[in-house]
């Protein structure tokens, strides 16, 4: 059998996405068998071979096999349970990877269909803008890679993660009754601390200077890590909820939330009509604000984001300068010169 794009999937990995995507529901050996247009012996043989891997199943007999969510962490079987169209996504779950975005990455090379991802709940070497790393401790947070293969210019990369914001803020709104805020251009904030980030990685085209792929990064921090933050973040960041406060099955419904919500963004990316709600929710404007480029530093306030999701700042010398890259420092109020 073959996935979207010619994605070639063994019986294994079938009959993996199908009880995935049955979200916790029994398929009998014959209709597995009928829907991947396989023996029954071999269902059986795959459904063994999932049991060896640790992934948790059930099967009882006259009903079937089923897979069993997690009540903590992240399972494929809970978020696909949740998806709004779980045909548009293959999701590659696991309990700890190096980076989800490489994962997705040589999945990429490997000429994976767009809606390939990859979710894992803690990594060992998590990206960050600018070459740094992204702290992804083990149980405490909820890590995100997504494959896209978007027709347009490099770049306008920068509309990806700012659509994908806005999925990140209104998901956590909607599955944990919050209200968070972006922080330009990727950044996630809840009460002034900071709950998420957002990576996008392009590969170029040469030829014709489009995107061959983009691979979508996101991370949330659902708890405080044991231990407490290191001293580096420890002013910066925050989490949704206190250490051992996260709901049962949060994580899969939070990643499925996201996932839908973006998926609903990215089909209606030409348009920009996610630019009203990322004005909405930026916590930066009419802010006092120090501007970072390499090593210069500036002083500034956030006149607010232009129809290019940059950022409009004023200097306190009058001059005004739109911003398409670099880092924002939030600051105490400057006074009245501006």
């Amino acid at each position: 059998m073959q996935g979207k794009d010619g994605w070639t999937l063994t019986t294994k990995e079938q009959v993996r996405l199908e009880l995935e995507r049955a979200g916790g529901s029994f398929l009998s050996g014959a209709q597995l068998a009928r829907q991947l247009g396989v023996s029954r012996n071999a269902v059986w043989k795959a459904v063994q071979a999932l049991e060896k891997e640790g992934v948790p199943m059930e099967a009882i007999p006259n009903r079937g096999y089923a897979m069993i969510p997690a009540k903590q962490g992240l399972s494929a079987s809970g978020i696909y349970g949740h998806l709004s169209d779980p045909q548009a996504f293959t999701l590659h779950v696991h309990d700890t990877v190096t980076s989800t975005n490489t994962l997705v990455r040589e999945l990429a090379q490997q000429d994976a269909p767009e809606g390939t991802v990859v979710l894992a709940n803690a990594q060992t070497a998590g990206k960050g803008r600018c070459g740094r790393t992204f702290y992804s401790p083990s149980r405490s947070g909820m890590y995100m890679s997504l494959l896209l293969r978007p027709k347009m210019p490099v770049e306008e990369t920068l509309f990806i993660t700012a659509a994908a914001a806005v999925a990140v803020s209104e998901a956590i709104d909607a599955t944990a009754q919050m209200h968070t805020q972006i922080k330009w251009v990727n950044d996630i904030y809840l009460q002034e601390r900071k709950v998420c980030g957002i990576l996008t990685e392009a590969a170029l085209d040469l030829e014709n200077g489009m995107l061959r792929y983009a691979v979508l990064g996101i991370g949330v921090n659902l708890t405080p890590p044991a231990g407490g933050f290191p001293p580096e973040l420890s002013g910066i960041a925050g989490s949704l909820f206190p250490e051992d406060g996260i709901p049962d099955c949060f994580a899969d419904k939070l990643a499925a939330g996201v996932l839908s919500a973006f998926d609903a963004r990215y089909k209606a990316l030409p348009s920009h009509d996610f630019l009203s709600r990322y004005r909405e929710r930026s916590m930066l404007t009419g802010r006092p604000v120090t501007v970072v480029q390499g090593e210069r530093e500036q002083d500034a306030l956030v006149l607010g984001i232009d129809d290019g999701c940059r950022l409009l700042v004023r200097y306190p010398d009058g001059r005004e300068d739109v911003l398409s890259s670099g880092e924002v420092r939030i600051r105490p109020h400057l006074g009245e010169n501006h």
